[in-house]
């Protein structure tokens, strides 16, 4: 076959995963400023307008230095789905590809990655208020781990994919399940996008970690959290929205409202941070073979720029 007859190169996405706090945003900063790229965000907590501080969202000055897309988009009481959100990073990636630019897909969110990088077929069902509501209300009366087990009896693989204490997506599952008569595993399928796809994933050393977490909260307190937070219910946000009970937000609203001094809040958000990154670390396996692994510590950007560079070299 000719080269005029071959069929023409997928355009690339380089992906950057990792734990929170690992050193995903100077990385990926640094490679877009050497490959001619732009940041998508796969992180569910940037997405929202005025949630800057505690969800250690990229400053001005480091979005003056590369584009980035998908932060900022939406205010706290608006519920963005996984669907809502693979179609926004498809449009975005898209965008980019037609600008001749290089999308770099980073962030921390297990479900917006794969959702984006395995071409996950989300059901398209409209959110019901009603039945949801109910569902959320069955739920605070029976517990999370209750109404999951309601779900495992219906559709016992979605079950096994969704955490037992995450209710919020027993309930969508549920939903959908309700609205169509079918199960939620059953309307879930995978269409790979049409690009060619290199991972990369930084890590650290469990405790080095830990070390990191605690002094960023640490940080972020005192660039004036208490204060974002005020802002936040201030403008008439309830606490009870999925985006003001995320990690932090949470705590810092119980402490202004009496419930608990600062030093508990300070660490329930620690060990709530923790179980973080031991879920992110189910979504990001260290013995997965698509994942090109490299230690945050040792100069990242020279270990990863020869592999992404010939990764580009191939795709062009």
């Amino acid at each position: 076959m000719s080269n005029a007859d071959a069929p023409p190169q997928k355009p690339p996405l380089i992906v950057l995963v990792g734990p929170t706090a690992v050193g995903k945003t100077e990385l990926s900063l640094q490679l877009a400023e050497r490959i001619g790229g732009e940041i998508v965000s796969a992180d569910s907590r940037l997405l929202y307008r005025g949630m800057d501080i505690g969800t250690a969202k990229p400053t001005p000055a480091e979005r003056a230095r590369v584009p980035h897309h998908l932060i900022d988009v939406a205010n706290p009481d608006e519920v963005w789905s996984v669907a809502r959100y693979q179609d926004a990073a498809y449009a975005a990636i898209d965008d980019i590809h037609r600008r001749g630019k290089v999308p770099l897909l980073v962030g921390g969110t297990g479900q917006y990655v794969w959702a984006v990088v395995e071409g996950w077929q989300v059901p398209r069902v409209p959110p019901r208020p009603g039945l949801r509501e109910a569902l959320e209300r069955w739920g605070e009366a029976l517990g999370p781990e209750a109404l999951h087990a309601r779900l495992a009896r219906l559709d016992p693989e979605a079950a096994a994919r969704i955490l037992p204490s995450n209710l919020r997506r027993t309930v969508r599952a549920l939903e959908v399940i309700f609205s169509t008569g079918r199960r939620f595993s059953e309307q879930q399928g995978k269409t790979p996008p049409p690009y060619r796809i290199l991972i990369l994933g930084l890590t650290r050393p469990r405790p080095e970690l830990h070390t990191r977490i605690d002094a960023r909260i640490d940080a972020m307190l005192a660039a004036g959290w208490l204060d974002e937070v005020r802002r936040l219910l201030e403008a008439g946000y309830s606490p009870d929205l999925p985006a003001m009970s995320g990690i932090g937000y949470a705590e810092l609203i119980a402490y202004l409202q009496g419930q608990i001094p600062l030093e508990e809040a300070v660490h329930r958000i620690q060990k709530r941070t923790r179980r973080f990154v031991r879920r992110q670390a189910n979504w990001f396996k260290a013995d997965d073979p698509r994942i090109h692994w490299f230690p945050a510590g040792e100069d990242p950007l020279t270990a990863t720029l020869p592999l992404v560079a010939n990764f580009l070299r191939t795709a062009a």
